[in-house]
């Protein structure tokens, strides 16, 4: 290197940044918030007209004047807030970090605090207001333009229509003028807030969104309407309605219909979290603009009533076939669960049988089944990389050239309102209604704890509304739990197996034994055995110049000893061996497994069978069934309210297992 008077010369890394003025301007900008003209950093906090109105001050900004900016800015109309913190071109160190830090927390908590004062003096002055304000008439411009009633709504003394806003505790926080514009008063809490016309009886209750949209449904349906005000309200509101009334109660948000789509957004977002049936004008607008146009505004908001009951007799005369995408294996429009340890080979397995799903025709039968095509969106939450040679392995190995597939680039919360929504538009996007949808794995896309019922019911919704709105298969891959006696079920709540309508396990090793552990509408399909092929990817090179590998599930013998027995009898033994471990693999006195009566009922019942099932399968002279198939083949003999294994390799292998769990 060459030398130059006081040492080498250093390339300058900082880069010149905007004035943290101009930055904060960008920023509100990038927010949907229009900027003051003249932009104070001095710690205070500062109001604003985001609109360029003189009387509206719902924007503001705090921002201090340290090294570097940093503060909070937003709008309490449009309920924005947002972090800032200026760019002075690079990396800050700890300490400038920690200030930063308190200096956001700062700027939150004197906007807390205005808007606090704010809001406890405007709730005075609407109070006032409000009281002193006479019946609106109803000849009032308002009202008659939107041909609708007063419904209690008043008058101010230069003719404005106003109407009152009710917190969750029932006091009076706010009021919307109604005139030339709609104006809220300055500084009064509007989130959460609400008014309903009619009585809250017990029956339906409308939600909507603007007093005159409440109007009409309130007088065409003769049904109680609450008042929401914004789109970004219904889902507080919707919330208050359903902790006041409880599960039961009918809620129908109306949407509007409008162009930027957030109406039936935010109601889609209300109606998920909280529970709520959607109803929305086919045409832009909202329901005064369907009704105004002499529209069936009645006929939309009680929808004829659908077939979902029918007779028995008339359920009964066409027997309705199950509909199979791998016949056996894959139902169609089912929720199906596929569970093994880590690194067993699962994902291997679930790859092998959508991929040839969605082949385009190019595999007629997976292991002998046969394969009906369709489109398939899956959704991985890891691995990405590895996966993208595993399908490469495939379509390589079976000859197939193109997929009628997609995949999700990240992992996302499935069962809350926002990924249900990111998940559903953009199936909603495709070309094509997916028939299978694969969530790999369940965890990667659960917010929640997999051992939590609650938790579990909220994965199982969103999975039962991918279902109904696609008319689809959802698999889920999931893992199995570390002990001995948990390889055999997936981890987590027991919700999740009286949910599915079939659960398939991965039982690992040189062989991959793959077992049907339920099929709720089918007779369970016997075992296969599968083992992984080395493919090395055609034209695939890493950063050595060594060709990349992967590897493809192909069909293989099962091990001999399991090749011995009838289909029929291993599926004895297996379930056998799992009431033994649920029922904490206990061991005779003449050092065999011991299966209880009540421990081998419990588990058939678990595992979804119907009682008259379960008598019958425990039948000794039921020689078909298995408790009957099992002793007449000599496996088990009836000891002491219950069973032992008699078979010696089998009670060996039993024994051995327990003590290796141990």
């Amino acid at each position: 290197m060459a030398k130059f008077p006081g040492g080498p010369i250093r390339i300058p890394t900082d880069l010149p940044a905007d004035p943290p003025e101009i930055q904060l301007a960008d920023a509100m900008l990038a927010a949907g918030i229009n900027p003051p003209s003249n932009i104070v950093i001095d710690g205070n906090l500062h109001r604003f007209s985001t609109k360029g109105r003189s009387r509206d001050n719902s924007g503001w900004y705090v921002a201090f004047p340290d090294e570097p900016v940093a503060g909070r800015f937003g709008c309490w109309r449009d309920q924005i807030d947002v972090v800032f913190r200026a760019d002075i071109g690079r990396k800050l160190s700890p300490a400038e970090e920690m200030r930063l830090i308190a200096r956001q927390a700062e700027a939150k908590a004197r906007r807390d605090e205005e808007r606090k004062r704010k809001a406890e003096v405007a709730a005075e002055t609407v109070a006032d207001i409000w009281a002193g304000a006479i019946a609106a008439s109803a000849d009032h411009p308002y009202l008659k333009r939107k041909g609708i009633q007063s419904h209690g709504a008043r008058a101010t003394g230069d003719g404005r229509l106003i109407v009152p806003l009710f917190s969750e505790d029932g006091s009076l926080s706010s009021l919307q003028y109604i005139g030339d514009e709609k104006r809220y008063h300055s500084g009064a809490v509007t989130r959460g807030c609400s008014w309903t016309l009619g009585d809250l009886d017990g029956g339906t209750i409308f939600v909507a969104e603007g007093f005159a949209t409440a109007a009409t449904i309130r007088e065409v349906a003769n049904r109680p309407v609450v008042i929401a005000y914004s789109a970004n309200n219904l889902p507080d509101v919707v919330r208050q309605l359903r902790e006041r009334h409880g599960a039961q109660q009918d809620i129908v948000i109306v949407a509007d219909n409008d162009a930027s789509g957030v109406g039936r957004n935010k109601a889609d977002e209300a109606a998920a979290k909280h529970g709520a049936r959607i109803v929305m004008p086919p045409d832009l607008g909202d329901a005064n603009d369907y009704h105004l146009a002499g529209k069936d505004l009645h006929g939309l908001l009680f929808p004829p009533v659908d077939d979902w009951l029918v007779p028995a007799d008339d359920f009964s005369k066409q027997p309705a076939p199950i509909k199979w995408m791998v016949k056996r294996w894959i139902q169609s429009d089912a929720l199906i669960m596929v569970h093994g340890p880590s690194g067993g080979g699962k994902t291997f397995l679930v790859l092998d049988m959508v991929l040839s799903i969605a082949s385009r025709g190019a595999i007629a039968e997976w292991h002998g089944h046969k394969v009906r095509h369709g489109p398939v969106v899956y959704l991985a939450g890891e691995g990405h990389h590895g996966l993208r040679g595993r399908i490469a392995a495939w379509k390589q190995r079976h000859d197939v050239r193109s997929l009628d597939m997609w995949l999700s680039r990240h992992g996302l919360d499935l069962n809350t309102a926002a990924g249900y929504q990111k998940t559903a538009d953009a199936i909603r996007a495709l070309s094509v209604t997916p028939s299978a949808i694969v969530v790999d794995t369940l965890h990667r896309f659960l917010d929640g704890d997999e051992n939590s019922a609650q938790d579990t019911k909220t994965m199982l919704d969103a999975c039962g509304a991918l279902i109904q709105e696609f008319n689809c298969t959802v698999i889920l891959v999931h893992h199995t739990g570390v002990s001995a006696e948990a390889q055999h079920r997936a981890r987590g709540s027991s919700a999740w197996k009286g949910a599915l309508d079939i659960e398939i396990s991965v039982v690992p090793g040189d062989v991959i034994e793959v077992v049907q552990r339920k099929s709720k509408d089918a007779e369970l399909a016997d075992p296969i055995f599968a083992s992984l092929d080395r493919v090395e990817i055609a034209g695939w090179f890493d950063e050595d110049g060594e060709k990349v590998a992967s590897a493809v599930l192909m069909p293989s013998d099962g091990p001999e000893i399991v090749q011995q027995e009838t289909s029929a009898l291993a599926r004895h033994r297996k379930t056998f061996e799992r009431a033994w471990w649920s029922g904490h693999a206990q061991i005779s006195d003449g050092g065999r497994p011991y299966v209880a009566k009540e421990d081998l009922r419990e588990k058939l019942l678990e595992d979804g069978n119907a009682e008259s099932t379960v008598r019958q399968m425990m039948k000794p002279s039921v020689t078909n069934k298995l408790i009957g198939s099992l002793i007449n083949s000599e496996q088990i003999t009836p000891e002491s309210g219950g069973w032992v294994v008699i078979d010696g390799v089998w009670a060996s292998a039993l024994v051995l297992a327990k003590k290796g769990s141990g």
